[in-house]
This record gives C-alpha cells, sequence and structure tokens, in this order.
C-alpha cells in the first residue's frame, strides 16, 4: 500500500507546485481553468520513460486494449472535445 501513496505523491506535487504555488487566482474560476488546462498539457503532451515512451493517455488506451476487463469505461470515450 506505501508504493500506491508514493506513485500518486509526485504528480500531486507537480499539480501544486505548477497552479496554486505559483499563481494567484482571484476566484475558484480561475483555479479551475488553469488546473484542467495543466492537466490537458501533463496527460496528452510528455511522454514518459517510464511507459515507454508513450503519453499517459496512450498508455491507459494501450492497457484498455490488452486488458479491457480492468476498465468500466471506455478511455477513448473519455477523451475531451469540442462536444464536452
Amino acid at each position: 500500500m506505501r508504493g500506491d501513496i508514493s506513485i500518486s505523491t509526485s504528480p500531486n506535487c507537480a499539480i501544486k507546485d505548477a497552479t496554486v504555488k505559483r499563481y494567484h487566482y482571484d476566484d475558484h474560476g480561475q483555479l479551475r481553468s488553469h488546473l484542467s488546462d495543466f492537466l490537458d498539457a501533463y496527460n496528452y503532451a510528455p511522454r514518459l520513460k517510464t511507459l515507454s515512451g508513450l503519453t499517459p493517455y496512450e498508455y491507459i488506451c494501450k492497457i484498455q486494449t490488452s486488458e479491457p476487463d480492468r476498465f468500466i469505461l471506455n478511455p477513448t470515450h473519455q477523451m475531451p472535445g469540442p462536444n464536452s
């Protein structure tokens, strides 16, 4: 169980360092908007060595294809777009 905590700590620290600790927000709407933009960039842009050069989203789609029983929802249907 201890490993799960350390895995989630790194992204949580990255989010906090890139948003709350760096900028001042006049209201929650500004924070929500910036946080949404940051998460989109974090999930779709960087290719990570630990995920064999895939983005987190690409890795999730790859795992969903090979092990569909692990997923309740199809991750490709959760992708933000013009209708979301």
